[in-house]
């Protein structure tokens, strides 16, 4: 490699790193806010649990990350060097344009080896960490999913507000039950009580006292028209409130978070079923599902490859210093390929459509394209 090589490919290095950086952090943090800063605040989760956690999230951001930071950090270096003349320059030296690219081209080659080594190993690692390990921080002191003066609305079929909490013991404790369609049917407020947790079935179960609970009716809660049932108790212990929201056990697992052998070895499984003629049709889709979720792993992986052709003509014809601009157009047309994947896997529901086939089907327009404008700018 020599020295205009090393140039262009440490100056695409650096520039991918931070653009990489910067879309990590931004697929990052809606997870972090929506799942982590209301359990770090409450004390469910302690702060170095919440660094942990954090950085469990970055293969999975890492993942959507690399195609658009690779795009980008190639449209904004060749756009400056060519705003600066010197792609100009090289060509007038003699040096084709796939000579500059090719820098570039093992960059973006290195980058798509990454890419499937993180959609394949180190992402579906990642994800089953990060459930188990907020699943163990919540288990080793449940109560703590109880905050005092706080709507807690992440219970199934329950909403629970207490006034005050001293260790188990609550006060002025009010549960709404609901149902299917989240319609109060039942109301139950309680003057105190103590709380306790089951760990064979993952609840949590309250001893409530001075009891008095509303009940309206079964199959129309919101019909007011009737009163409801008021019955006051001194003592009730039938309430359970599941912590099933907190808790992601393998036997939930999603399919994209199984390693390659666990892709293969699933598929395997399904394949060597005999379903009856009833279920033929689920069982086609359920193998079909996973043979999309297989294919998307490896076209995601191509995609850091194809963003980087594509960004070579681009980055040269645009000829922009300005970081808005290339941004704009790298975000646009990442955009696009999303929205057509996303297209695509949405035919899940007919697999005879082939969507494990026509999921390439983006990763190849865009390619093409980036072929093309290669031909034209050479010219």
């Amino acid at each position: 490699m020599n020295l205009l090589d090393r140039h262009i490919f440490t100056s695409v290095l650096f520039t991918c790193a931070a653009a990489v950086g910067l879309f990590a952090f931004v697929v990052a943090l809606p997870n972090v806010v929506r799942e982590l800063i209301g359990p770090l605040m409450s004390g469910q989760i302690d702060p170095g649990t919440f660094g942990r956690l954090v950085g469990l999230l970055l293969p999975f951001a890492i993942s959507y990350a690399l195609p658009m930071g690779v795009l980008t950090g190639v449209l904004l270096t060749l756009g400056r060097l060519s705003a600066d003349s010197e792609i100009t320059a090289m060509r007038a030296a003699g040096i084709g344009v796939t000579r500059i690219a090719w820098p570039v081209l093992l960059l973006g080659t290195a980058c798509s080896a990454l890419a499937l080594y993180v959609n394949f190993e180190s992402m579906p690692w990642a994800r089953v960490q990060y459930h188990r390990e907020f699943d163990a921080a919540i288990r080793a002191d449940p109560l703590r999913v109880i905050v005092p003066k706080t709507f807690i609305r992440d219970f199934p079929n329950h909403v629970l507000y207490v006034r005050e909490k001293d260790g188990s013991i609550l006060r002025d404790i009010w549960l709404w039950e609901l149902d299917a369609q989240s319609r109060v049917k039942r109301l139950v407020r309680a003057e105190s009580g103590s709380i306790a947790y089951d760990e064979a079935t993952n609840t949590l179960v309250p001893t409530l006292l001075g009891v008095k609970a509303e009940e309206r009716d079964a199959e129309n809660p919101e019909d007011f028209s009737k009163s409801p049932r008021a019955p006051s108790v001194e003592r009730s212990e039938q309430v359970q409130i599941s912590l099933a929201r907190y808790s992601r056990r393998e036997s939930r697992m999603k399919d994209d978070w199984l390693t390659y052998d666990g892709l293969r070895a699933k598929q395997a499984e399904l394949a060597a079923k005999a379903p009856a003629p009833e279920k033929q049709q689920d069982h086609a889709r359920a193998i079909m599902k996973l043979a999309i979720v297989v294919q998307e792993k490896f076209n995601l992986a191509l995609a850091v490859l194809t963003f980087a052709v594509l960004g070579v003509p681009l980055g040269i014809k645009v000829s922009r210093r300005e970081t808005s601009a290339n941004l704009g157009l790298a975000v646009a047309l990442v955009i696009g390929f999303y929205l057509l994947t996303a297209a695509v896997k949405a035919l899940d529901r007919h697999p005879e459509f082939r969507p494990d086939l026509l999921i390439w089907l983006p990763n190849l327009l865009f390619l093409g394209l980036g072929v093309w404008l290669f031909r034209r700018i050479e010219r």
